[in-house]
């Protein structure tokens, strides 16, 4: 009994073993792609607008403020401070049909937003261009009112652009803090 006893715990103590050694390969935190290797501050001024929606510029550039603050893996710093600089320009917003009424077809009850950031982050002691891409962030609204006809879609896109501006800022994070 005893024997059969110590096979079972020399068993489990090594199938622990065993489980515990694979983990020795895990590393936790944030893995930065290669060419951001050396940046920990990041910059970013207030972006261009190339829209005729107003004050969009201080709105993505403050949202995507906080997501890197959330992400925890760069710190958000003074431009003559910074390892590099994060620049973007709002480049569209587009909001399409996504459903129509089912009394009436060409009525639209639901929109989808789709906003066009195109970023480029720059070395500021050297000038060089780290990464330059296009983002977008999504999202759908609703027309207000129970009767699209008197609904205010410009009013119901406005308010839906807050949205767009974070699910772009999300995407952004994660191309500069992991790469994709």
């Amino acid at each position: 009994m005893h024997s059969t006893l110590r096979v079972i715990q020399a068993l489990l103590l090594s199938l622990m073993v065993a489980m515990l050694s694979g983990c020795a390969g895990y590393h936790a935190g944030p893995s930065k792609p290669a060419y951001m290797s050396d940046v920990k501050t990041i910059a970013i001024p207030s972006f261009k607008n190339q829209t005729l929606e107003p004050r969009m510029e201080v709105l993505f550039a403050s949202t995507l403020a906080k997501q890197i603050q959330q992400d925890g893996t760069y710190k958000i710093t003074r431009e003559e401070e910074a390892d590099a600089v994060l620049q973007g320009t709002v480049v569209r917003i587009e909001r399409t049909p996504a459903r129509g009424l089912r009394s009436n077809f060409f009525q639209t009850s639901e929109f989808t937003l789709t906003l066009t950031l195109e970023i480029k982050l720059t070395d500021r002691r050297d000038g060089r261009i780290l990464t330059k891409r296009n983002i977008t962030g999504n999202t759908t609204f609703f027309v207000s009112s129970s009767n699209p006809r008197t609904g205010d879609v410009n009013k119901d896109e406005r308010q839906a652009i807050p949205l767009a501006a974070e699910d772009a800022s999300v995407k952004t994070v994660d191309f500069l803090a992991n790469g994709w």
